[in-house]
């Protein structure tokens, strides 16, 4: 018993009841206060009513104004009469001197009474009168005589028992009503209690506290961004990692996504519009994996709940690696190279052909120097040196031919040197990818040209070419034309490149035919911007 009372339904239920059948209870006391008043005017009128009918009475006028013998005995009989046939619980006529010419006690006839003759001004006054007879409703009349003279008074009573009678039997009804309307709020009381059950699912009142609790220590708990809205695209809830990751504050709590955010591609993505699960978004500071789920209560759609997590850190560690793998795969490559050629010159060796041999090294090793010869020649920046040393071994290991453009000049130390590799490395990156089905001859060209005002970088491949119409949708983040099943998630690449390249104050620009040529243009009197490198997609 003492667990069910615990029960919130239980707790909603008793507190409705005490608080019904306290404000009924009250409510009829109020009423029979009010009954009880209305009954006493109502009796007091009625008194007033018989006294004026006493004094209305042809012998008691007579007596009164002449006072002929026997009319003392004539009053009190009418008097008496009159008081029984009525109810009264006395009917005393009283002269102008205030004595008494009739009373229920026949003793205090010819007594005078202590109050003054209250209707010498001519008006039927109504009260209530603790007498002799004990207290009661009372009405007291002018008398006249049968010439228009004022001769005296009649004051008639009601015993107070007689309204506490009559009240007595009225309340019996009310309390039925009362009682009708305390059970259907009973049964009200009831219906609204086990609808609050329904609502909160069967918890309790310690339950709930402990639910809210731990929802917030776990929201405001986890290293993901979360942030739910309702069916109406509403923010409900949005915890800390959320409002860093997106950059609002917890007010937008309430607020409809589209006040809450610009109109892009990150606003369409946590709308759901567009996109497909662990969707990829690129903003200004951060790399997003965004994941939105519709959450369902009961067979009811409830709204929907994003998840965010920050890529950012991912992506350039997964840029270091795919940069020792890519040193580690043309180290392999290098090596079976050089592995094949050291089999073929020892075969012409053991052959005896030694001028074959070494014409065969010569070759080997004029084409090797050729290129390190014409990085070195036209770029003077070791960073860049490094980055294209490594694109070539990747070129050479997947059948690809590299080649720097004569007009390429870059010198030692070039201006966002970093952004710069960046964005170098994402195109090539983008144009291997480009030519990942296209039968040899494959071919990237690369050209980095710098002058006194900007430096410009070219990459053009002789693939597919770009997708009519979709010259501005390939900087979308997420977006891609070489989708396979099974491979990470791509499109990063050239949305890092066009975001690099915004922030610097540049442009680029897209061109095809045959394949696919990108031409940046990077201002070198650009405003300094800390951009970190972007991991190649």
């Amino acid at each position: 018993m003492r667990s069910r009372m615990r029960r919130l339904s239980s707790q909603i239920l008793m507190a409705q009841l005490v608080i019904l059948a306290a404000t009924i209870g009250v409510g009829f006391v109020l009423f029979a206060h009010v009954e009880r008043g209305h009954l006493d005017r109502e009796y007091e009128a009625r008194a007033a009513s018989i006294a004026s009918t006493v004094s209305g009475v042809p012998s008691i006028r007579s007596c009164m104004e002449h006072d002929a013998p026997g009319c003392a005995t004539t009053i009190q009989t009418i008097a008496m009469s009159i008081g029984r046939e009525t109810h009264a619980s006395y009917v005393v006529v009283i002269d102008m001197h205030r004595v008494r010419h009739s009373h229920p006690d026949p003793a205090l006839i010819g007594q005078p009474v202590t109050e003054p003759i209250v209707t010498s001004d001519g008006r039927v006054h109504l009260g209530a009168d603790n007498g002799s007879t004990g207290r009661s409703a009372n009405g007291k009349a002018p008398l006249y005589g049968l010439d228009g003279r004022m001769v005296g008074e009649v004051s008639v009573g009601i015993r107070e028992s007689s309204v506490s009678s009559a009240l007595r039997q009225e309340l019996p009804s009310y309390a039925t009503w009362f009682a009708i309307a305390l059970a259907f709020g009973t049964i009200a009381s009831f219906g609204l209690a086990a609808h609050l059950k329904r609502r909160t699912f069967g918890l309790e009142l310690d339950e709930i506290s402990q639910l809210l609790q731990e929802r917030e220590g776990m929201l405001h708990g986890v290293r993901e961004g979360v942030i739910a809205f309702d069916r109406r695209d509403r923010v409900s809830v949005v915890n800390d990692e959320a409002q860093r990751l997106l950059g609002v504050q917890v007010s937008a709590v309430g607020e409809h996504l589209n006040d809450v955010l610009p109109e892009g591609r990150l606003r369409d993505a946590l709308a759901g519009r567009d996109t497909k699960g662990d969707d990829i978004v690129l903003t200004d500071d951060v790399i997003l994996v965004i994941n939105r789920m519709p959450v369902t209560v009961a067979g009811r759609p409830h709204g929907s709940i994003v998840t965010l997590r920050d890529r950012t850190e991912v992506a350039g560690l997964r840029s270091e690696l795919d940069g020792e793998r890519g040193l580690t795969d043309s180290l392999r490559a290098q090596q079976h190279e050089f592995a094949n050629r050291l089999h073929a010159v020892a075969g012409l060796l053991q052959l005896g052909y030694s001028d074959e041999a070494l014409d065969y090294v010569l070759q080997i090793q004029g084409t090797g120097a050729e290129f390190d010869n014409t990085l070195r020649t036209h770029i003077e920046a070791p960073q860049v040196v490094g980055l294209l040393l490594g694109k070539a071994a990747e070129a050479s290991e997947r059948g690809i031919e590299l080649v720097i453009a004569p007009e390429t000049w870059l010198g030692e130390s070039p201006d966002k040197v970093q952004a710069l590799t960046s964005i170098l490395g994402n195109l090539i990156d983008n144009a291997f990818a480009a030519l990942g089905t296209v039968p040899a001859p494959r071919r990237v060209v690369v050209a980095i040209v710098e002058d006194e005002s900007e430096v410009t970088i070219t990459v053009a491949d002789n693939g597919p070419g770009i997708p009519a119409g979709s010259e501005r949708m390939i900087f979308r983040d997420g977006y891609s034309t070489n989708e396979q099943a099974g491979a990470r998630p791509r499109g990063l690449g050239l949305a890092l490149v066009e975001r690099l390249v915004t922030k610097l104050g540049g442009s680029t620009v897209v061109s095809g035919g045959p394949g696919a040529r990108f031409t940046v243009r990077l201002p070198i009197a650009s405003p300094s911007v800390p951009i970190g490198s972007g991991a190649p997609e």
